[in-house]
């Protein structure tokens, strides 16, 4: 287990506050920062200074507020295990440890002003702690997920460059077996209970490094984090963020869609190595001085989920579809949820029937939302207003939001056509800047005025948007446009089906067909298999257009996925197509 900063000289900092149940039995969708979604779209305005330093301008600020009694007990940082241990530290403990580090990265690292630094650990202390020490220093970001492989560690390291790694005991032979190979790197760092040999010891050079540090004034636009896309198709591109695109962009989510406050404690579930763990681990909650909760899990469990949600003071929760369908499918009963309030999803679309099976089990709705990794919310769902089920609501204030053909014109409600968002004559705040070292990929997201985000959707006549599905995942068979998330919502809805992807594959009469790929529920594996592909077949035909029902089916053990867990469709579908 990696150590967490235990040592004697930190301890005085790690002492428990108490933390007191927050709005016992209170469920509401009344907005706490906005009052209906129309103000939020009308009001919204950020101003864009020369200089800004999440680090300094925000957290530091908090730390203010503290010392003078300005905001609530409950911590900046709150941390528990399956072991028991528990770490809470408020904005004061959060800036002297991070200080400590941010003097390790630029004295025994000898890291500078735009050096990158590559992050790969597991939901510990130390992850917040490196994330905050980068803003400090100015010092570039490029967090990875601990289920990296050798290979994936090797094209992350070269590709970006890194001077400096920083993960834990089980991947350090993984990095040690790379690092020849990577010339730029010349720092290691590993989080362990033991030194290592070539390495730095964290935990160690943290007992002896000074908290005196000042952080440096960087301006609104130098890069501050590079985050890898998760390559459902080709290899992962470097997606390069400012200081102001998420420091300051993603206050948008803080504010609007998790509606924040100093009080509210907010527990997310992504892991370490994605950007939606900056989004709300990061700098959604604490833009709005709320507590960033953690629970190291070393894979999901949905009654680990469900106890740390009945135990703790967690008011807003935040995961992706398939761990709330993980969820649903468990048993809920003798779980109450007295201080969760707000319940928000992202990453892929969610089934209706999955959002209706935690209402009726929670009494909560689940506020879908939808971004990507190059920007901050592109739409949502905001309290206050209407939930169509299945829409990914409105679009945020943060962007110009709007429906396009293939020549860059907006196209009216109802017409299917590419989400697209407005960056001329101004360039928003929250998009990404450029793919690192990959200018033709980045022109290849222009069209007219406005950014493509390569995915397909419609908006309906209330102004609501519909995700479809990606530009290269469309299926079009005898005239009929078919996204496979549609098919793949209708398929959930069978009692055999675990989990399915839907692709196209060819026909020599209707040019491609829609092919799915089923993972069965384990009491199915036994039934008659031509007989069950009839069925589900028939059970898509009633539940949504028969034209979209899957002519070809095959039950597959697993899908292909990615490291971040969205499945390979294109890998599916090449598949197929290969064998004309």
């Amino acid at each position: 287990m990696e150590i967490l900063l235990r040592v004697k000289c930190l301890q005085r900092l790690a002492i428990p506050r108490p933390v007191r149940a927050l709005h016992r039995d209170y469920r509401t969708a009344t907005p706490q920062n906005f009052s209906d979604y129309d103000s939020m779209k009308r009001d919204f305005k950020l101003e864009v200074p020369e200089y800004f330093n999440f680090a300094g301008d925000v957290l530091d600020k908090w730390t203010d507020m503290e010392k003078a009694g300005k905001r609530p007990s409950n911590p900046a940082f709150w941390w528990v295990n399956g072991d028991g241990e528990e770490v809470r530290w408020g904005f004061e403990e959060l800036g002297f440890l991070s200080r400590k580090l941010a003097n390790i990265l630029t004295e025994f690292c000898g890291l500078r002003r735009g050096d990158r630094v590559v992050v790969i650990l597991p939901q510990i202390p130390e992850w917040w702690l490196a994330n905050v020490a980068c803003l400090r220093t100015g010092t570039v970001l490029i967090p990875g997920t601990t289920q990296l492989t050798q290979k994936d560690v090797l094209y992350r390291l070269r590709s970006s460059k890194a001077k400096c790694i920083i993960t834990n005991e089980a991947m350090a032979p993984t990095v040690d077996a790379v690092a020849p190979e990577c010339e730029n790197l010349h720092s290691k760092l590993v989080v362990s209970q033991n030194s290592r040999e070539g390495w730095g010891h964290l935990t160690g050079l943290m007992r002896h490094a000074s908290d005196n540090h000042t952080c440096v004034r960087t301006k609104h636009d130098e890069l501050m984090s590079i985050f890898f896309t998760s390559g459902t198709s080709g290899f992962p591109k470097m997606t390069g963020h400012t200081h102001s695109s998420f420091g300051l962009g993603l206050s948008v989510n803080g504010r609007f869609w998790l509606d924040l406050t100093p009080s509210d404690v907010m527990w997310n579930t992504s892991d370490t190595g994605w950007a939606k763990m900056a989004w709300s681990s990061v700098f959604s909650p604490w833009t709005q001085g709320a507590c960033v909760f953690a629970h190291y899990l070393p894979r999901f469990e949905p009654t680990s989920i469900l106890q740390t949600l009945a135990k703790f003071p967690i008011t807003v929760f935040c995961s992706v579809p398939t761990a709330y369908k993980m969820l649903v499918q468990s048993d809920m009963t003798s779980y109450e949820f007295k201080s969760l309030q707000h319940c928000v999803s992202a990453g892929e679309p969610i089934n209706l029937e999955v959002t209706e099976q935690w209402r009726s089990k929670t009494g909560l709705d689940i506020y879908e939302g939808y971004g990507q990794t190059e920007t901050v919310l592109i739409c949502g769902n905001f309290k206050g207003m209407k939930i169509k089920p299945g829409s990914m609501g409105k679009p945020s204030p943060a962007f110009d939001t709007k429906i396009l053909d293939e020549n860059g014109n907006v196209l009216p409600p109802g017409q299917e056509g590419d989400i697209g968002l407005r960056v001329l004559p101004n360039r928003p705040l929250g998009l990404f800047t450029h793919y690192i070292d990959n200018p033709t990929k980045t022109a290849s997201t222009l069209r007219g005025n406005y950014y493509i985000t390569g995915d397909r959707g419609y908006m309906d006549e209330d102004g609501y948007f519909w995700f479809i599905a990606r530009s290269d995942d469309i299926i079009s068979s005898s005239g009929y446009r078919i996204g496979p998330f549609e098919v793949e919502s209708a398929l959930i809805g069978h009692p055999a089906v675990a989990e399915s992807a839907v692709v196209s594959s060819p026909d020599p009469i209707r040019g491609e067909v829609v092919k799915a790929f089923i993972v069965l529920n384990p009491n199915y594996k036994s039934h008659d298999q031509d007989q069950l592909k009839k069925d589900i077949q028939e059970y898509v035909k009633k539940t949504t257009a028969p034209y979209k029902y899957p002519r070809k089916v095959e039950f597959v053990q697993e899908l292909p996925k990615t490291i971040s867990g969205k499945i390979k469709r294109n890998e599916l579908k090449k598949k197929e197509w290969e064998k004309i």
